[in-house]
């Protein structure tokens, strides 16, 4: 088990909320699935770059895109939480490489109405 996977208590809680009435190809190892999932979201990678031990990726890919259409996604985060009695936190954050010389250097503030009102004028 990786450092992120989910933990047998986790996956007790998610597994009997996933979907069982599957049509069309075999079912794959839901848990690998939802790994791979979370791997791929916590790392902001491609879904290319999902790690062999996941699986393929396009089965990642599909469900991700099925369970959150069908709001699965939203009830195993809220049922996770509630297993954790809301001790639980979840970060959502985005981050941008900034050129060296444009971290340091003197910012041109200017107001945007302003600028269109002499424009105007």
């Amino acid at each position: 088990m990786a450092r992120f996977d989910l933990t047998d208590f986790e996956w007790g809680v998610i597994q009997p909320l996933l979907p069982t009435k599957v049509r069309g190809v075999k079912r794959v190892d839901d848990r690998r699935v939802l790994n791979g999932i979370f791997w791929r979201l916590r790392t902001g990678a491609p879904w290319a770059d999902i790690p062999a031990r996941h699986g393929p990726r396009t089965p990642c890919v599909n469900c991700f895109n099925r369970w959150r259409r069908a709001g699965h996604s939203a009830h195993i985060l809220h049922a996770v939480s509630e297993a954790y009695h809301g001790d639980i936190q979840m970060i959502d954050a985005s981050s941008f490489r900034v050129h060296h010389h444009a971290a340091n250097g003197q910012k041109n503030i200017s107001d945007p109405v302003a600028w269109v009102a002499q424009a105007a004028g």
